[in-house]
């Protein structure tokens, strides 16, 4: 019997939140930072604050679209020797302790190594959602998404403000689960402002798809949470919660702090 992942709770935690007048809250935090069994803990803390939804990042050497906060947590994770079964038992103890639909957020070669059948079938098993895939082209897509499908998870295409319209709506017809909407060109990390492009490209992406619509890159605050919420389904702080974990003295204050901090953001995603 084949196990089926939870993309269907993806779907109704998102329109859970819409159906509340609000953007959902979705948190992303890498396995094995600050170690396997920490990174568990912090998504415990990060759902208790008030995330909804959390991405699982899978930690690689080359991490194209990730600023130096994430690189540097990438770097404690894979020099602690993380690997692909660390990551699906992140997710499983993750959704497990929070009923949580948690996905992954990964490169394409990692999973193109480690064979797209075995990953999506563990995938789902540890009851994961589904994936973010940042640099898997669409037109190079249909074998993931076949397993995906099969297995019950969602495939979550990121979309640019580079991209024209007429690309977008291959991107959105070929994805599930919600469409990433990148806030800016450039990599993760927060900044000042999320500003007008992201407005912009929400409205151009759901122009072409009845998907949600999550914008993440640069949100670190629950201002600029209650800024993308007034435009998006969902707001995706990734970094953020990065930082405390790294700046913090003790694992123990840094749980307290991204607990803090998803609470903060998550009464910014309410629009009041």
């Amino acid at each position: 019997m084949s196990t089926t992942g939870n993309i269907e709770l993806l779907s109704a935690t998102l329109a859970k939140a819409k159906s509340e007048d609000r953007a959902a809250l979705v948190a992303y935090l890498p396995a094995g930072f600050p170690t396997v069994d920490g990174a568990v803990e912090a998504v415990k803390a990060i759902v208790a604050g008030g995330a909804d939804v959390v991405e699982i990042g899978l930690p690689h050497s080359d991490p194209v679209l990730d600023g130096p906060v994430i690189q540097t947590a990438d770097d404690i994770a894979l020099r602690g020797g993380v690997k692909i079964a660390d990551v699906m038992r992140t997710v499983r103890e993750a959704h497990e302790a929070t009923g949580a639909p948690i996905l992954v957020m990964t490169y394409w070669n990692p999973i193109d190594r480690y064979g797209v059948e075995r990953f999506t079938a563990e995938l789902a098993a540890a009851g994961g959602a589904g994936c973010i895939l940042p640099d898997l082209p669409v037109q190079e897509s249909a074998l993931w998404r076949e397993h995906a499908a099969k297995h019950g998870l969602a495939t979550v295409f990121v979309v640019a403000p580079s991209s024209k319209d007429e690309r977008l709506a291959t991107i959105t017809a070929a994805g599930s689960g919600f469409v990433y909407a990148a806030s800016l060109m450039g990599v993760t990390g927060t900044r000042e402002s999320v500003g007008n492009q992201a407005e912009d490209l929400v409205r151009r992406t759901r122009a072409t798809s009845d998907l949600p619509v999550c914008v993440g890159l640069g949100v670190s605050n629950a201002a600029q949470a209650k800024e993308v919420a007034a435009f998006a389904d969902g707001v995706i702080v990734g970094s953020a919660f990065v930082k405390l974990l790294l700046d913090a003295p003790d694992e123990r204050s840094g749980l307290d702090a991204v607990r803090a901090l998803a609470g903060e953001l998550a009464e910014g995603v309410r629009r009041s």
